[in-house]
């Protein structure tokens, strides 16, 4: 595969390990989709796979936003999946339904893109100095795309969700375990070993067991699919409106996409674009 973005790496049948490997900031894009998409199939499909951990390669950086650089095309251009939904949702849901157990190992930002990914998997453990959770897109005059509307009030509640949501600010791993936006956030030194370990205790049970027993806890969680499909449509719609365009181009001029200080502290920074005397 040319420029690998996703790296599949099998532990053993049972345990394998998705690396999410997009230099300098983990932008998530129209060329990472097929890529993911062509590693949630193989989720799907093989029968021995129990437990699946997504990590990242990139220091700082689990996932952040979608590439705001591509051509619109790039992306409207990639046809629905085999739920109906367009592509970035369709490959959430099937996550979230596939009979396997994935954890999000969240050390860095999990913002945007990052946040829907890590809210479409079973489990999120984070980072208590290092992960950094959110959406800023409000702030960027972007309605959310992949769910977080869905899933968010779910886990936290509607009061708590709509301040994620609509403050559009940075959320420290340590008041995501509060707001149950993660399972746990643990001191960083301790981040590796918990996950291996649950992850490898998990795999050493029977997988009909696991799977229908998240089957029937899908059935009393998971939101309806016509929910992440109208806020994916609604998404597109708001990047071509000019305010959010106009915000957009604001954050690329003072450094969006590059290793810096706007990506590093990206809810900051959303929230100076309408001060009249930003700082």
């Amino acid at each position: 595969m040319n420029n690998p973005l996703v790296f599949l790496t099998k532990e053993s049948s049972a345990l394998w390990r998705v690396t999410l490997n997009n230099p300098p900031v983990n932008i998530f894009g129209p060329k990472t989709i097929p890529q993911l998409n062509e590693i949630i199939s193989a989720i799907e499909s093989d029968p021995q796979v129990k437990v699946v951990i997504f990590e990242s390669a990139i220091d700082g950086f689990f996932l952040t936003h979608y590439d705001f650089l591509s051509a619109a095309e790039d992306t409207t251009s990639i046809p629905p999946g085999p739920t109906g939904l367009l592509a970035w949702p369709d490959m959430l849901v099937r996550l979230s339904r596939a009979p396997v157990v994935s954890i999000a190992k969240i050390r860095g930002r999990a913002t945007g893109c990052g946040s829907e990914l890590s809210l479409a998997c079973d489990m999120r453990f984070a980072s208590r100095e290092k992960a950094i959770l959110g959406h800023f897109e409000v702030g960027a005059g972007i309605v959310p795309g992949g769910g977080p509307m869905a899933r968010l009030p779910r886990l936290m509640g509607r009061g708590r969700a709509l301040e994620v949501l609509l403050g559009a600010d940075d959320i420290s791993g340590e008041l995501a375990e509060r707001y149950g936006y993660v399972n746990r956030s643990l001191p960083d030194a301790e981040l590796d070993d918990f996950v291996e370990s649950l992850a490898n205790r998990i795999a050493s049970f029977d997988k009909q067991a696991l799977s229908e027993t998240k089957r029937f806890a899908d059935i009393a969680s998971l939101p309806p699919d016509y929910e992440l499909g109208a806020e994916m449509t609604v998404c597109n719609a708001s990047i071509a409106r000019p305010e959010a365009q106009r915000r957009i181009k604001l954050l690329l001029d003072r450094g969006l996409h590059k290793a810096g200080d706007v990506e590093t502290r990206l809810g900051y920074h959303v929230g100076q674009l309408g001060c009249r005397n930003p700082v």
